[in-house]
């Protein structure tokens, strides 16, 4: 009489399999988010690039930097206080996406490092940067700017 063997994987192999997958999970995930962050920071970093320059351009057609803390995006968006007119130098304020979401597109006086808003701009020198995103280290500070 033959004994008939049941082809199956024991509860120790399916142990393994699990645990293996687990450590290969905790390995995995971390690198989703970092890479997540890293387009992040790398958008942010284009951002302040792109409206470096815009405001460059203002400078070099009006001989002076434009005043973004008290006239917020107006300068560079409609630059002749025209709404009917499409000559801005950018299309729309820009959004800090590393800010609280009602405050991404509002802009502070200072360097890096200011408070509560999406954006710090220095009108002596015309730099902008990005608040809560660390420019020195280039890494995103959410809720710390």
């Amino acid at each position: 009489m033959r004994k008939r063997m049941n082809k199956a994987f024991t509860l120790v192999e399916i142990l393994i399999v699990v645990v293996i997958l687990g450590i290969l999970a905790a390995i995995v995930v971390p690198q989703f988010t970092n890479a997540t962050e890293d387009a992040q920071q790398g958008n942010l970093r284009a951002q302040i690039k792109s409206l470096q320059n815009q405001i460059e351009l203002f400078k070099a057609r009006t001989n002076s930097y434009p005043d973004l803390v008290a006239n917020g995006w107006d300068p560079l968006t409609d630059p002749d206080g025209d709404p009917a007119t499409q000559d801005g130098y950018i299309k729309a304020d820009p959004k800090n996406p590393a800010a609280p979401t009602l405050e991404q597109s509002l802009i502070t006086a200072g360097l890096a490092g200011a408070a509560g808003f999406g954006w710090h701009y220095d009108l002596a020198t015309g730099t902008l940067g990005a608040c809560y995103y660390d420019e020195t280290a280039d890494r995103l500070t959410p809720g710390v700017p």
